[in-house]
């Protein structure tokens, strides 16, 4: 009887993990893309109204709870709350990742020899991507920025890690609001390989891919 209560338990629990990761997931899109489309009113610092995102159909099931919940324990911070600065009203972000247009997203410029400068980023990728940025280098894609670290990640799903160098040619950086070291890249919105130091493939053995 105690095993089945504490299964049962197990089991409402795993239920809260899934719907907290849908929900991630569901933010991280309209944050990031959607809210256009979903017919959302985005400001041009990035922020919608909680009360706006919760009343869409696609949202009914979650609370203002819930919300709070999976920006509090997002191990990554994808996201900021806070009040409006005029009526006090809650508002959402995400941190990074738009292919939206956002005008200020309060970035942090990372100055040459300055102590938060690192000597070099990490590029998480599929190793199936490796060909294509062997010879291309590192895209935006669609979103306005790449996306860098300073260390390896433990990641199960990244595969390959390209290892760079930062840029010395007037290529900006900047930090974002949760650590993520971002880049527009060249005009072209590229890393383009020569600045490459080293490809790591992390799984199922470590080894060093070739460069050329």
């Amino acid at each position: 009887m105690d095993r089945g209560r504490g299964g049962k338990r197990g089991g409402r629990g795993k239920r809260s993990e899934d719907k907290d990761v849908h929900l991630s997931k569901s933010m991280s899109y309209v944050l990031r893309h959607g809210a256009t489309q979903m017919g959302l009113q985005m400001t041009t610092d990035g922020f919608l109204f909680v009360e706006d995102l919760l009343a869409h159909p696609q949202f009914h099931l979650y609370t203002l709870e819930d919300v709070e919940r999976v920006v509090s324990k997002n191990d990554k911070q994808r996201f900021k709350l806070r009040s409006h600065p005029e009526d006090g009203r809650l508002q959402i972000r995400a941190n990074q990742g738009h292919s939206l247009q956002v005008m200020d997203l309060e970035l942090k410029p990372v100055l040459a020899g300055s102590p938060d400068c690192p000597a070099e980023a990490v590029h998480g990728s599929y190793l199936r991507n490796w060909p294509s940025i062997q010879q291309q280098g590192l895209s935006c894609m669609n979103r306005t920025h790449i996306h860098l670290s300073t260390g390896l990640p433990g990641e199960d799903g990244i595969i390959s890690e390209l290892w760079l160098v930062r840029l010395a040619d007037g290529t900006e950086f900047f930090w974002s609001e949760n650590g993520v070291l971002l880049t527009a890249g060249d005009a072209e919105g590229k890393l383009l390989p020569k600045y490459f130091t080293r490809a790591l493939k992390l799984k199922p053995t470590r080894c060093i891919l070739p460069l050329q």
